[in-house]
């Protein structure tokens, strides 16, 4: 299985610097959230095994946070070479798709959204975050033909 960090790295690939709008440590938080919730809801499986805890400003995998904080609220970079053999072609037009949904959005944006979801609303600071919990919320996100609704 892959690390939320594997998934951490991926988003990273997929960013594009020179459009100015740089991966920081909380918005890659939130895209690990959003991934996790969204795979769970597709394939009744974790994409990763790390827990995601609700902090003050949302959703965090601890393991990645403490990784990238160094970067406070500057842009993160890719750290190593990528792996993509990792990755089932499901799981990167999953991770794909995540990205293409929810990386439009700053990292405040996402923050903020996070923040009226049940399943951070619902978890008491500090907390690990329920699979059932993302699972069950995503659910409801997911239409029939797989697409996300936003």
């Amino acid at each position: 299985m892959i690390t939320a960090m594997d998934v951490a790295r991926y988003f990273l690939t997929l960013n594009d610097d020179e459009a100015g709008d740089n991966l920081t440590n909380l918005k890659i938080q939130k895209l690990l959230y959003y991934a996790q919730g969204v795979h769970l809801a597709l394939t009744d499986s974790p994409l990763f095994n790390e827990q995601i805890e609700a902090w003050q400003h949302g959703p965090v995998v601890p393991e990645v946070y403490h990784q990238f904080k160094t970067h406070g609220s500057n842009a993160v970079t890719l750290d190593v070479e990528i792996d993509f053999s990792k990755f089932t072609d499901e799981t990167r037009e999953i991770l794909d798709e995540v990205y293409n949904v929810y990386g439009q959005f700053s990292a405040w944006k996402l923050r903020n959204m996070t923040h009226e979801e049940s399943p951070w609303a619902e978890t008491s600071q500090g907390s690990a975050i329920s699979r059932r919990k993302l699972s069950e919320f995503f659910k409801t996100r997911i239409i029939d033909d797989g697409e996300e609704t936003t």
